[in-house]
């Protein structure tokens, strides 16, 4: 492999000319100048310059090497700076959360790029478990999920309180435990955990149920669907606030605020020790923005 500082020294030297000249541009002796062009000479076994009066004349492979040299202190120099650079929207940015959060947070993510073009947003969604190790993996920069790890070599901050809403049919003014009783359960894979949370602390019928369950009046792993069969009078639900919000037929439902409210803290997490780039750092800005934005207009929409 050729030595890179070598190659430097030779392809200065034949720039300017002269070994003198060299030696002042590389703020070396002319002894060092030679030395390096010795080496690079003995780990090519081949003479590159020849010294004469008025300078140096290349050989045929010197004139090869120079030519080819420049190129390639050229890539080391681009190299170089691409690697220093650090721009803040430009690159791909992994994230992966739970539906609820990323049905929205999606969407404004995907504003972002439209506005640089440079910028390549990968969102997976995905369960908090599964976050964790994407996490551990180094498959992702960025998380979000609804429980705190417990794993020293991820990092997290809670950036804001996530509520749960108790969802019926849109003609279901005043959700009474006989009422939901007959209307059913419409299930998803973290409606249990919900429905433990917000029915068990707002309705004391709740706890005896769990002997007797409500109903199951319907089941459905696809987020964005799991309020269709609400919306056509099936069954209610439990989920997420923004879940609910990102519902296209907000007609067809009712979101009812419990006298007791119940909400997820959202945990926004890193790999431990990582330095992540500023573009996932300035997502991970937006992101904190969003999430608050979204928790202020749920208030607002309860009072």
């Amino acid at each position: 492999m050729v030595n890179p500082v070598w190659l430097k020294t030779f392809c200065t030297l034949v720039d300017v000319g002269t070994f003198t000249k060299a030696a002042d541009k590389c703020y070396m002796t002319q002894s060092g100048v030679s030395q390096h062009v010795r080496k690079l000479e003995d780990s090519l076994s081949s003479t590159l310059v020849i010294r004469g009066k008025k300078g140096v004349v290349l050989t045929e492979a010197g004139q090869q090497l120079y030519r080819q040299g420049k190129d390639v202190l050229q890539t080391l120099d681009n190299l170089a700076v691409t690697i220093s650079r650090d721009p803040g929207y430009e690159g791909e940015v992994r994230i992966m959360s739970p539906g609820s959060v990323g049905l929205r947070l999606y969407t404004r993510l995907l504003d972002l790029q439209v506005t640089y073009p440079a910028l390549t947003i990968n969102y997976r969604f995905a369960p908090n478990g599964d976050v964790h190790k994407a996490i551990l993996n180094n498959t992702i920069d960025i998380g979000l999920t609804t429980a705190c790890p417990v794993d020293p070599n991820i990092q997290s901050e809670p950036i804001g309180e996530e509520p749960l809403l108790l969802v019926t049919p849109r003609h279901i003014k005043d959700p009474t435990w006989e009422t939901l009783c007959q209307l059913g359960f419409i299930d998803h894979p973290d409606a249990r955990h919900h429905a433990e949370l917000l029915l068990g602390a707002n309705f004391e019928q709740y706890q005896t149920a769990q002997l007797r369950p409500v109903k199951q009046s319907g089941f459905s792993n696809q987020i964005s669907l799991i309020l269709l069969p609400v919306a056509r009078g099936l069954g209610f639900t439990v989920l997420p606030a923004n879940a609910v919000a990102a519902f296209a037929q907000q007609a067809a439902i009712k979101a009812h605020y419990l006298p007791t409210p119940v909400s997820e803290t959202l945990y926004l997490s890193s790999l431990a020790g990582r330095e992540l780039p500023q573009r996932a750092i300035n997502i991970a800005n937006v992101t904190k923005e969003h999430v608050g934005d979204s928790i202020n207009r749920h208030d607002k929409s309860k009072e």
